[in-house]
């Protein structure tokens, strides 16, 4: 198992921010049914792209992989049949997105994935969706999670499901949108709706025509053949909060580079929440400038839009004055681990003041310590108590650090590189 081990640092200097692993996998979905040759420049290297461009050479789509861009010729709205399981490895949007385009296919798929996947991530909500639109899919241990077996193809029609978690409901937007007529897609409990826009603003971009009511309700004109584009996947909003985040507990000065404020990931919304508490950050251009600050003032945040902000908040808030609550968090329990739960163990662990309630966190002022943390096979966790380290004066080691190549597959590099004092341990 490798682990970090980490003490207080003074970090300086600049680093370019990784690319967006959600841009990423959406490029290579809807490249793989478009129509002609697409051409995908600087996306994520991880194992979530791997899977998904495994799962897409299985329905068809013929891919063509260098370290910088990735070719793929589509199937033109028509995924194959597959000859093998498809294995969404660590990643709960490969499994929701590729099992709606899986339900366009005239057969039987199945798809599973890691322990987390096939127990921690819900699919029930995207297996009703897909039920409405006459697709049979069943679970093979009977509960709410992978392997899925789905039998289609499925057609135009009225589909109603649960939309707490956003996966769903663009997988079905996308698959609706290959369908040869008009799909109605009701949504309750719309959350995380800045991921919904996501692929919406992929839909506006690839001219997917649409209408959304607030989120609660959709209609796909469906029929789309989509013509095969070229597409540079941007900076990471979600990723560039950890190195954000380290600068203002440690009162350095750090620039960010390639980002583009006007793209349309909701975790850019950190900035602000950060702004709010005190935060001296400012965007210049593709540029995000960090000075040190006063001290950070704790206040309430609704972090249902930008949720995978979640465990890095939690971190902000022990090194902020007052009470922070972090609010309408629930799905966060659903993520790679229960991120609440996980959090609020390995803080707590540290001398925080982490109180655990079914939809929040409150989170107290507090000086964190040094401590034997675990990364719970989370990387967002992972990143998140590696951060909340540099801030004590005494050593901390994280286990189980590996998960973070998931999406920041050269988080210690940058972080060493603006000086950060982290040793990896390798396994023994």
């Amino acid at each position: 198992m490798m682990s970090y081990e980490v003490k207080y640092s003074n970090l300086s200097g600049s680093v370019i921010a990784p690319p967006s692993k959600s841009h990423t996998l959406r490029a290579i979905l809807f490249a793989s049914m478009a129509s002609g040759k697409s051409k995908i420049h600087n996306y994520l290297i991880s194992p979530d792209t791997v899977a998904m461009l495994d799962a897409c050479q299985k329905l068809g789509a013929q891919i063509k992989q260098t370290d910088t861009s990735i070719e793929i010729i589509g199937v033109t709205g028509k995924p194959k049949l597959p000859d093998d399981v498809i294995n969404a490895g660590n990643s709960g949007q490969v499994l929701r997105f590729v099992a709606s385009v899986a339900a366009l296919v005239d057969g039987h798929v199945v798809l599973t994935g890691d322990h987390s996947v096939r127990f921690n991530r819900p699919i029930k909500p995207l297996m009703k969706g897909l039920s409405d639109l006459g697709a049979i899919c069943v679970t093979t241990k009977k509960d709410d999670h992978a392997p899925i077996i789905i039998k289609g193809p499925i057609s135009p029609g009225h589909a109603v499901l649960d939309g707490a978690d956003s996966q769903p409901v663009s997988g079905l937007l996308i698959a609706s949108a290959f369908l040869d007529g008009v799909t109605k897609i009701e949504v309750n409990n719309p959350g995380e709706k800045p991921w919904v826009g996501l692929t919406l603003a992929w839909f506006d971009r690839l001219g997917i025509k649409y209408t959304n009511e607030n989120y609660e309700f959709y209609t796909v004109k469906g029929g789309e053949i989509i013509r095969a584009f070229e597409y540079t996947v941007p900076g990471d909003f979600s990723s560039i909060a950890y190195p954000l985040v380290a600068a203002l507990i440690t009162q350095s000065s750090l620039i960010i580079k390639n980002i583009d404020i006007n793209d349309s990931q909701g975790d850019k919304k950190i900035i602000h929440a950060l702004q709010n508490m005190g935060a001296d950050i400012a965007v210049k251009g593709n540029a995000i400038i960090v000075e040190p600050s006063e001290m950070l003032t704790g206040c309430d945040i609704d972090v249902n839009d930008f949720i995978d902000a979640l465990p890095i908040l939690a971190v902000v808030g022990c090194y902020a004055k007052g009470t922070t609550r972090l609010l309408n968090a629930g799905i966060a329990r659903k993520k790679e681990s229960d991120r609440l739960a996980m959090m609020t163990l390995e803080l707590n662990k540290m001398g925080g003041n982490v109180i655990e309630k079914d939809d929040c966190l409150i989170i107290q002022g507090a000086s964190l310590h040094g401590a034997n943390l675990k990364g719970h096979s989370d990387h967002r966790v992972a990143m998140s108590l590696t951060i909340a380290a540099l801030g004590s004066k005494i050593k901390t080691t994280i286990n189980g650090v590996s998960c973070i190549a998931k999406s920041y597959p050269k988080f210690v590099e940058d972080m060493q590189s603006l000086g950060c004092s982290i040793e990896v341990l390798e396994s023994r």
